[in-house]
């Protein structure tokens, strides 16, 4: 109550004195999250912002604000902004419009003016604005990142400067002087920022409203964890085609009841007490042929378990004994010559001392 009281002098004042530059209103809030201060006061939706009132959030705040010619500023968590310089040309357009940013994040939308009347100074150098859109950082050293959402833009420091004319193209730029050469933004721009945070509206970590909005250059995805992602949508294959008709196999006859069964085609384990076919059998074993000699073993004759021929003849009584098998041991051997026989075996020559052994 008390800004929207001042709000209300100040427009009086700005209407009939020459003193309204000092608190001039140059637009107001769109959108107040939690906590944000303008001049050190709490501000909500629709306070009116003024000539070099600086606007601070806190680390979860978030602001949206429109100025009169509809450029439209919002100023994420942690931040802090001063409006330096606004030049009204009584249209619907500005002269001149000044920001400093001394740290934080922000998003820049252009109005209806003309692009050379927008200048935003950091520390680490001057934006340039051509109808454009586009999130800055400042970090508490200094230390500047631009990204371009749409249009083009340029960052100027010392006399050197980069131009951005592509889609989600990023630059870096430190308070020494030394500016990147324009990248697409990734996790390796946050990692040289030293802050994951540094820019919540592509990250998606603040949501904007009011037509803010314009993509976040898939930065959110590159930073959401591997196993969190969503994997690719796969492609389902093509139906495999039908098998083939299996081709028809004759089965055997005694498998089909409609096919009369056959000599030939019945097996031998039809005929449980035939294994084998007759002609197979032995002449023993079977009772329709004559057994012979030869077919009848030596184990029908239970009392004879070998043929006459096998035996020796003196178990033959049906055949003499030859004169060889007289034993010879009580007779003289008379087939040897004289020479081989001892004397002493010789009753007709006398002993000589060779013939006698040494015992004698």
């Amino acid at each position: 109550m008390r800004r929207q009281a001042i709000a209300m002098a100040v427009s009086a004042a700005f209407l009939g004195a020459d003193t309204a530059h000092a608190v001039e209103v140059v637009g107001q809030a769109a959108l107040i999250r939690t906590s944000v201060t303008g001049n050190g006061e709490e501000m909500v939706a629709r306070d009116p912002v003024h000539r070099d009132e600086r606007i601070r959030t806190s680390r979860s705040g978030l602001g949206q604000f429109v100025f009169r010619d509809g450029t439209k500023l919002a100023v994420g968590w942690g931040s802090s902004v001063v409006i330096d310089r606004f030049v009204y040309d009584g249209s619907n357009s500005l002269k001149k419009l000044t920001l400093k940013a001394a740290k934080g994040t922000f998003r820049w939308v252009s109005g209806n003016s003309k692009s050379t009347a927008y200048e935003i100074v950091t520390p680490a150098g001057t934006i340039g604005v051509r109808g454009t859109a586009f999130d800055f950082y400042v970090a508490s050293d200094g230390t500047t990142a631009m990204v371009l959402l749409n249009g083009a833009a340029s960052f100027c420091s010392r006399g050197e400067c980069r131009q951005l004319t592509r889609r989600c193209d990023s630059v870096v730029a430190t308070r020494s002087g030394g500016i990147s050469s324009p990248r697409r933004v990734n996790r390796t721009t946050l990692r040289q920022l030293g802050n994951t945070r540094a820019l919540p509206f592509l990250t998606g970590d603040q949501k904007l409203s009011g037509g803010m909005q314009t993509g976040g250059c898939r930065l959110e995805a590159s930073l959401q964890p591997k196993e969190d992602r969503q994997p690719p949508r796969v492609q389902e294959p093509a139906p495999a085609p039908p098998p083939p008709p299996k081709k028809r196999v004759d089965r055997p006859s005694w498998d089909r009841p409609d096919k009369e069964k056959t000599s030939r085609d019945k097996p031998d384990f039809d005929n449980p007490g035939r294994s084998k076919p007759d002609r197979d059998k032995v002449s023993w074993d079977r009772p329709d042929r004559e057994r012979t000699s030869r077919d009848k073993p030596d184990f029908d004759n239970p009392g004879r378990s070998k043929p006459d021929r096998d035996k020796v003849s003196w178990d033959r009584p049906d055949r003499e004994r030859p004169q060889r098998d007289v034993s010879d041991r009580d007779q003289p051997d008379r087939t040897k010559p004289d020479r081989d026989r001892p004397d002493r075996d010789r009753p007709d020559r006398e002993p000589t001392p060779r013939d006698r052994p040494d015992f004698d």
